[in-house]
């Protein structure tokens, strides 16, 4: 009997067999109707596209100026990691902390991740210590929060329009665009393909 065969309901723990699903089809637990896995169709080249654009986003998001702010004729600009640094400097280093893992890094190396993870998968091979790099994506998966983080910058740039002039540079679309790619990135991913990889073949 193949280990593989079978998945356990991660709600109740029913164990079940594994069917064969049809295109964009789903399979739910037969207990509690919680959701074990789905079809996603070219789930590994969709999801590794997905993330080196991520990628790519995240230098140029922090590369460029996100706001340059014009008041009365003199003109500042920020970056990404500006607001971060205030929290650090006005005494809260663990605001600024949270800030920054959950805003910035998490979602970084849940893209980095993945594309370490996919891209020896992509060529029939694994790469080293793929199934801990992958379950330390899985954990910090919940924890990425880019979409507040720019929630918090908009808040902001609201309560300054009245102050100053505001313009948005390349990095604030960069940033716009990632967060929904990386949004796309988990609806794509199907994780059956890692670990049906890592299971041990008879």
């Amino acid at each position: 009997m193949r280990l593989d065969a079978y998945i356990a309901c991660p709600h109740c723990d029913l164990l079940q067999r594994r069917q064969p699903l049809p295109p964009e089809g789903l399979a739910v637990c037969a207990r509690c109707g919680t959701l074990l896995y789905r079809h996603r169709r070219n789930s590994l080249d969709r999801t590794l596209a997905l993330a080196v654009s991520g990628i790519i986003l995240f230098v140029i998001a922090n590369s460029y100026p996100f706001l340059s702010l014009n008041i009365e004729g003199q003109t500042q600009e920020t970056r990404l990691a500006s607001g971060i640094l205030v929290f650090f400097r006005q005494g809260m280093p663990w605001m600024g902390a949270l800030v920054l893992a959950t805003g910035i890094v998490f979602p970084l190396v849940e893209l980095v991740g993945l594309t370490y993870v996919l891209l020896p998968l992509k060529f029939e091979r694994l790469s080293w210590k793929t199934a801990a790099v992958f379950r330390l994506i899985r954990s910090l998966q919940p924890w990425g929060m880019t979409e507040v983080f720019l929630l918090g910058i908009l808040v902001s740039m609201v309560k300054l329009a009245g102050m100053a002039t505001i313009v948005p540079g390349i990095a604030l679309y960069a940033f716009l665009v990632l967060i929904f790619l990386v949004a796309a990135t988990s609806a794509a991913f199907n994780p059956e393909i890692v670990w049906e990889r890592l299971s041990p073949q008879k």
